[in-house]
């Protein structure tokens, strides 16, 4: 039902948080696969995603190019993009499932859904940071890449994928979705 793709270089011990978090969705059968894009990686980062029994595409070249490659490859009709690092709350897993589920049930998979920005409790004055995120996300529809993406692959193909020339190609796509495709999920991410 969901294909996880995840972006890391020379982040091993990022992609454990990440990874660890999305056990849940592949108990659960709501994860079919998890493939992880590697760059240049000077560290144990495409080890440690073969260990976790994910996918990996290790290929030189820009990240736009790595993520769309990947993209092509998996099988399922929903795709959810993370960086390395992005650990979900617990909640995804329904949120989520809830999300792709009234998609397919309308036959519009149109839109797409990000999670909400987590802050940890320890950073300075989190319930302040996560108001303004929201506050940001309201008025202005700004989401940042790692809010994660969870997008129909027929959606993504449509909208051309990541472009491997665009500088930051995460935030490119997002930009091309626009604000009223976009649905804020209530789990979050930080």
């Amino acid at each position: 039902m969901l294909s996880v793709i995840i972006s890391s270089s020379n982040g091993e011990r990022a992609l454990v948080a990440t990874l660890s978090a999305l056990v849940g969705g592949a108990v659960s059968g709501l994860v079919r696969e998890v493939m992880v894009t590697v760059g240049t990686s000077g560290d144990a980062t495409a080890e440690v995603a073969d260990f976790a029994g994910c996918t990996v595409l290790a290929a030189e070249g820009p990240l736009g190019a790595r993520l769309k490659t990947a993209a092509a490859a998996v099988r399922s009709p929903w795709l959810m993009f993370l960086r390395a690092g992005t650990v979900l709350d617990p909640s995804w897993l329904d949120e989520t499932a809830g999300f792709i589920r009234e998609a397919d049930r309308a036959g519009d998979a149109d839109d797409a859904a990000v999670f909400r920005r987590s802050v940890s409790v320890q950073s300075a004055y989190p319930a302040l940071r996560e108001g303004l995120g929201l506050i940001g996300f309201g008025l202005f529809g700004r989401v940042h890449p790692r809010q994660g993406l969870v997008i129909a692959a027929r959606l993504y193909r449509e909208l051309g994928g990541h472009r491997s020339d665009a500088r930051d190609p995460e935030a490119d796509l997002i930009h091309r979705l626009g604000r009223r495709r976009i649905v804020m999920l209530r789990s979050g991410a930080r």
